[in-house]
């Protein structure tokens, strides 16, 4: 039998003072002991506690988490409940158009590690330049950093002073430093992958270039011409 605690039936935010405190966030437990809807982290995590396979979320309303209450686990699986930030006019013309003259470069893992695979495709007619994977094992910010590498490497090649677009500012910190910075673990499975990271960062350490790395703006653009639409 589904439970909501007491206290969310009495629910006010006036009455906890909540904008004093840390943002409020709900816990959505479909498969727990008990489930339910819960208030923090701490009672989510005591009904989530020792039971195996459990099935939860957080939510950023208490409506929002009633309604997913309603639904079943695998409509939220996987996806992102956080609400998109909509942008002011103002924030939008200081932003600007993207540069077309460039390319764009993304990745994409099924779980984390999982099946991993990056491509890179010219930003205005979305053609595809390049394409590696899918390599088993990996994660989505290892193969941020093989694409944004390959994509320097490309452009060398090609003798192109076109720009590079990527919407993972961990990957270019990674490029900029020479340095792939993952926790990913290594094994059998995914060799090829640290394969890989080891070339891009025996390639940055060895070349020059002057290709300029951008931030894709998703929240003003939409998804990276690149992206795989998966989300």
């Amino acid at each position: 039998m589904y439970i909501i605690p007491k206290l969310l039936k009495n629910y006010s935010p006036k009455r906890f003072n909540l904008a004093k405190k840390k943002k409020q966030k709900y816990y959505v437990v479909w498969f727990g002991n008990p489930a339910g809807i819960y208030d923090s982290w701490e009672k989510c995590k005591k009904a989530i506690q020792g039971i195996s396979g459990a099935q939860y979320k957080s939510f950023e309303t208490l409506p929002e988490a009633k309604i997913a209450f309603q639904k079943e686990y695998v409509d939220y699986k996987g996806k992102n409940t956080k609400k998109k930030k909509i942008l002011t006019s103002e924030e939008l013309q200081r932003i600007g158009e993207p540069n077309l003259y460039s390319i764009a470069v993304d990745a994409a893992s099924s779980g984390n590690p999982g099946k991993m695979e990056y491509r890179g495709v010219d930003t205005q007619t979305h053609k595809e330049l390049f394409r590696q994977g899918p390599f088993m094992q990996g994660t989505n910010n290892v193969g941020e950093f093989l694409a944004l590498v390959h994509g320097l490497a490309f452009l060398k090649q090609q003798q192109s002073d076109r720009m590079i677009y990527s919407d993972s500012r961990i990957a270019m910190g990674w490029v900029r430093r020479k340095k792939c910075n993952t926790k990913l673990k290594r094994t059998s499975q995914n060799k090829k992958i640290f394969e890989l990271i080891t070339r891009a960062e025996t390639w940055l350490k060895n070349n020059t270039y002057t290709t300029k790395i951008v931030k894709w703006e998703t929240k003003a653009w939409g998804e990276i011409p690149a992206d795989f639409g998966r989300k």
